[in-house]
């Protein structure tokens, strides 16, 4: 099984990886600088679940890319999938799977007008990683899944092929048939961990502790819920209750890599994670009043940040 990961970032390098550790067939399609990278230090990844360092991993670049692959690993950020559609178009033959790791559901609509629904699989991931300065892949904590599935919940002949291909590397892999639901819960929490921690610039914790501070956590999961409940994708009680269980942990350090983008000076996924939300609870006349309030500063920052 020949697999392409698009990008050797913090999501790509870590599970493609993973995968070439294995010894499973891997390139990354990669920009010329990133090639340059791997080509002389290598795929060096820092992991609580052990370090590798990964020497002259196949890469391609965009210009050269010619062959057909069976999966295509897909973990950009929203705002570079038309760039990243255009650099690995040609590595999509009839029978390859693509698996998109992105948050929210818009690129399914993208990815299906391009490629066909029949190409794209359901997919998500959860691991905390970044790269570090000296342009390492670091895994910050030993939590990590990767899900996939048949959008229709079939548990397929390509499914299975994948996920045996998957589980020889990467821990924390599985099959999914009811990867729909597992996306919209997904985006449930981080699209209300997102608005909240961006909105008040600060963690879980610390807007706890202010006057109203619980009120608006969960009337932001209320929103969100809603808007997937209207959508047909109901949370799930024991993951609404994990969800709720996180936004309400005292003192808790978390926040959203949103948020901390936001820090940095970074792009942000304000259209894709929060803005496709709204236009969904518009559609389905859901009021969601707190997540307006969240997207509307989300686009001030990115109109403060392009000026």
């Amino acid at each position: 099984m020949r697999i392409l990961v698009v990008g050797a970032g913090a999501i790509g390098g870590y599970f493609g990886g993973r995968l070439l550790q294995a010894g499973r067939d891997v390139t990354f399609l990669v920009r010329p600088r990133r090639a340059g990278e791997l080509a002389s230090a290598g795929l060096i990844i820092k992991s609580p679940n052990g370090d590798v360092t990964l020497k002259n991993p196949p890469t391609v670049q965009a210009d050269a890319l010619k062959d057909k692959f069976d999966v295509v690993l897909l973990s950009c950020k929203a705002f570079d999938l038309d760039d990243a559609i255009k650099s690995f178009a040609p590595a999509v033959g009839p029978d390859t799977a693509i698996i998109p790791m992105l948050n929210g559901m818009k690129h399914l609509d993208i990815l299906d007008a391009k490629f066909g629904k029949e190409r794209v699989l359901g997919g998500l991931c959860a691991i905390a990683a970044t790269l570090n300065e000296k342009r390492e892949v670091v895994q910050l904590q030993p939590m990590q899944s990767l899900n996939y599935g048949e959008r229709d919940g079939k548990l397929s002949d390509r499914v299975k092929a994948i996920d045996e291909a998957f589980k020889s590397g990467i821990t924390g892999t599985a099959t999914s048939q009811n990867i729909m639901q597992d996306m919209w819960e997904k985006w449930v929490f981080l699209s209300s961990l997102a608005a909240s921690t961006s909105l008040m610039r600060t963690s879980v914790g610390n807007i706890l502790a202010a006057p109203g501070g619980r009120d608006f956590l969960l009337g932001m999961l209320d929103e969100t819920s809603a808007i997937a409940t209207a959508s047909g994708y109901t949370p799930g009680g024991p993951f609404f209750e994990r969800v709720k269980g996180n936004l309400t942990a005292e003192g808790s350090p978390m926040t959203a890599s949103m948020f901390r983008d936001i820090k940095a000076g970074l792009p942000v996924e304000a259209d894709h994670v929060i803005g496709d939300l709204i236009a969904r609870a518009d559609a389905a006349k859901v009021p969601v009043p707190k997540l307006r309030i969240a997207y509307t500063h989300l686009k001030a920052y990115e109109k403060q940040r392009a000026g």
